[in-house]
C-alpha cells in the first residue's frame, strides 16, 4: 500500500533521521524540515497545484555557513523528497532541487521553507503558444546578441528560447562531457536575455557564481560545469544595478545544489 498524505511527515521525519540527522547543525531540525515539506506538499495536492520541485531553506545569516558545509545535504533531501513522491504517488514537474538562504529574523537554531515552481523547463517552452511564424508570442528578443564557446565558436542568439545540451534536439549542441543532456536554456524576457539552469550536473555559473536564473549582460562570463561561454551584444539595452541579479525572489545570488536522482536512471546525464 502507498504512503498517504496523513502519514507524509512522520515518513519525511524517518527518512531524514536515518540518513541526514549528521549532517543536520543544531538540535532537532530534522522535526522542522520535515513539516515544512510536507506542508508544501500537501497543501498544493489539496488544491490543485503542481507539487512545488524547488525549496529555499531560509536560515539565520550567522548560521548559513553550516547548513552550507557539507554538499550531501541538499542531495539526500532531493532524493528523500523523490523517494517520497514515488511512495506516495505523485509528481513533481521537473526534479525537485533545494537551495539556503538568509533571513535576519530568524533565531539561530530557526528554519523556514519556501516552495515554488522552477519557471522554465524544457518540456514547457517547446508546447508554449506560439505565433504563425512559429516564434513564442509576447517575447521580445534582444538585438545583436551572441555567444562565444570556448573562446572559439560563435553563436547568434536570434530565438526567444535556446536550450543548451549534449543531446542534438536541443538549439546549441555542444559536444562536451562536462555538459548534461539538457544542461541550460537561454530566454528572452523582457528584452533581456536570461539564463536558467536544467537541474545540470555540474552546474551554470555566471561570473563564478552559482545560479539557478540570471539576467545576463554583455561581458557576462558564464561556465556550463566549466566550459566559458561569453555573452556578448553589439547594442546592449540600459544598464540596471545589479548586473546579474535573478528575475525573481526565488532565485538568489547564493551557491545552490544540482541534485542526483535516487537511483541513477539508464539514461542518466
Amino acid at each position: 500500500m502507498g504512503l498517504s498524505l496523513d502519514n507524509l511527515e512522520q515518513r519525511l521525519q524517518s527518512l531524514i533521521e536515518v540518513h541526514l540527522v549528521n549532517l543536520l547543525p543544531g538540535r532537532k531540525t530534522e522535526d522542522v524540515i520535515a513539516k515544512q515539506l510536507a506542508h508544501a506538499v500537501k497543501s498544493n495536492i489539496s488544491e490543485g497545484q503542481p507539487v512545488p520541485n524547488r525549496y529555499i531553506i531560509f536560515v539565520n545569516p550567522k548560521a548559513i555557513d553550516q547548513w552550507n558545509k557539507d554538499p550531501r545535504l541538499l542531495e539526500g533531501l532531493s532524493q528523500i523528497l523523490r523517494l517520497i513522491a514515488s511512495e506516495a504517488n505523485f509528481k513533481f514537474e521537473a526534479p525537485p532541487s533545494l537551495t539556503f538562504s538568509t533571513d535576519p529574523s530568524l533565531g539561530l537554531d530557526e528554519i523556514k521553507i519556501s516552495g515554488a515552481n522552477q519557471p522554465i523547463e524544457v518540456a514547457e517552452t517547446q508546447n508554449m503558444p506560439q505565433n504563425s511564424d512559429g516564434v513564442i508570442a509576447d517575447e521580445t528578443i534582444p538585438k545583436n546578441a551572441f555567444l562565444i564557446i570556448g573562446g572559439v565558436r560563435v553563436f547568434p542568439l536570434s530565438q526567444p528560447v535556446i536550450n543548451i545540451g549534449r543531446r542534438m534536439d536541443n538549439n546549441l549542441v555542444i559536444d562536451d562531457p562536462r555538459v548534461s543532456r539538457y544542461h541550460a536554456q537561454i530566454r528572452a524576457i523582457k528584452g533581456r536575455y536570461v539564463i536558467f539552469d536544467l537541474n545540470s550536473t555540474g552546474g551554470t555559473y555566471v561570473n563564478g557564481q552559482r545560479t539557478n536564473q540570471t539576467v545576463l549582460y554583455p561581458g557576462d562570463v558564464i561556465s556550463l560545469a566549466g566550459l566559458p561561454v561569453i555573452f556578448g551584444q553589439d547594442n546592449p539595452p540600459a544598464y540596471t544595478k545589479g548586473s546579474t541579479a535573478p528575475i525573481s525572489p526565488v532565485s538568489s545570488e547564493r551557491p545552490t545544489a544540482t541534485l542526483k536522482p535516487i537511483e541513477k536512471p539508464e539514461t542518466d546525464k
